[in-house]
């Protein structure tokens, strides 16, 4: 075999080589997670500490200081950070590049489990890492020109949060606005006075009327039913119907002393959507999630979701991270096709060679679906940062340089 005949050989081998590599980068492109972010661990946690309305001074000494005591112990923290407001602390724990963060999480949360007895009653805290999930894909505004913000907030938290939360790649949605429909008791001091009965009679009377008991158990037939009681509220009436105190010749009712009345719960933030009073649904992702799937899944089932909403209700997506995602690809897309044209007329107006263009013109495609295949490899994504490192201009010149030196 001569030395043309083996060289024909294996370029013929090297071409069937990269074929198929091509093939597998493109079966590849389809399995890629598209994100807006690369998925990247901050070595960074956050702990969110809710207390009420305690005061700035008070936080500092009752529960930041102490949280800090407890979080400085947990293995490999670099740096502590906190900040503390009425009411509300946040602690940021900075650990070394690299760390497990899965376990440090862990970590962290049984720290603040051994705080929790020695901290005010009430307070709760929330541990979370620092990752590009931590934003929201997908926001939906629910708005009503009929309905009050506590049937919306009803809707959103019942109907439409499970259909989301059931969409896959969704880690878990939030609600922002909004109120809980609630009975409030409004007491009159000269009924209470007058009728010998104090706020902790009233106070005491309506906590054990709204817990749960357990009576006993009833067995028959080889079936076991445990029997338990729970309140029944349907109305404001039934709550003023509550027995306060009874001495056999006459009884206190709470609607002797106090007029109950339904109301939404007190709300510190308001919430409002094309100049109304709105609900927000926050849709998160799983790490690693596809965000294009996961926005097309969520447009599916609001669409679903909006033949059932009554006559007066809107649900609309105000933010779609999708819509960045889709933007930059189809601006690559684009510019790969327009350098590829480019640099084809280019090698075929100066070298004048069919087939060098032809090669240029399967090359740059070529090149792209294997490096798709790189990147599934690695673990990577498609994102606006591997995205942006496809430059049509450097395609172009280096299939033009390649072409080139094999005609020289």
């Amino acid at each position: 075999m001569t030395l043309l005949q083996r060289l024909s050989l294996r370029g013929r081998a090297f071409v069937v080589l990269f074929g198929e590599v091509a093939i597998a980068g493109l079966f590849a492109a389809m399995r890629l997670p598209v994100a807006l972010f690369p998925q990247v661990s901050f070595p960074r946690i956050v702990v969110s500490i809710d207390a009420g309305d305690r005061p700035a001074d008070q936080m500092l000494a009752s529960v930041t200081m102490p949280g800090e005591e407890a979080l400085r112990a947990v293995p490999g923290v670099k740096n502590l950070r906190s900040q503390t407001s009425r009411g509300s602390a946040e602690i940021s724990l900075d650990f070394p590049w690299g760390a497990d963060m899965t376990s440090e999480l862990l970590l962290v949360e049984s720290a603040l489990s051994q705080l929790a007895p020695d901290l005010p009653a009430g307070t709760r805290f929330e541990a979370r890492r620092m990752d590009p999930t931590v934003f929201p894909v997908v926001a939906i505004s629910l708005v009503s020109d009929t309905e009050p913000t506590t049937k919306l907030w009803e809707r959103a938290s019942f109907e439409l949060r499970p259909e989301l939360l059931a969409v896959d790649g969704v880690a878990r949605v939030e609600l922002l606005g909004g109120a809980r429909e609630e009975l409030q008791i409004v007491i009159d001091p000269v009924r209470l006075a007058a009728a010998g009965v104090t706020i902790e009679d009233v106070a005491g009377a309506v906590g054990t009327w709204s817990s749960i008991e357990a009576l006993g158990r009833v067995e028959d037939f080889y079936r076991l039913d445990l029997v338990i009681t729970a309140p029944q509220v349907t109305s404001a009436a039934d709550l003023e119907g509550l027995v306060l105190r009874s001495d056999g010749l006459a009884v206190t009712r709470l609607g002797d002393v106090a007029t109950v009345r339904p109301a939404p719960e007190p709300v510190w933030t308001r919430v409002t959507a094309d100049g109304r009073e709105a609900v927000l649904l926050q849709v998160y992702q799983q790490p690693g999630g596809n965000t294009v799937a996961i926005s097309a899944d969520v447009t599916r089932a609001l669409a679903t979701e909006r033949t059932r909403l009554p006559a007066g209700d809107t649900l609309s997506v105000w933010y779609d991270q999708s819509d960045l995602i889709r933007a930059s690809a189809a601006s690559v897309r684009d510019a790969v096709i327009v350098g590829t044209i480019l640099a084809a007329l280019v090698l075929l107006g100066f070298l004048r060679s069919f087939k060098l263009t032809l090669i240029a013109i399967l090359v740059v495609p070529s090149v792209l679906a294997s490096a798709c295949l790189l990147l599934l490899v690695l673990g990577q994504s498609l994102n606006i940062m591997t995205l942006g490192g496809w430059r049509p201009r450097s395609a172009s010149s280096s299939t033009m340089r390649s072409s080139s030196s094999n005609t020289s």
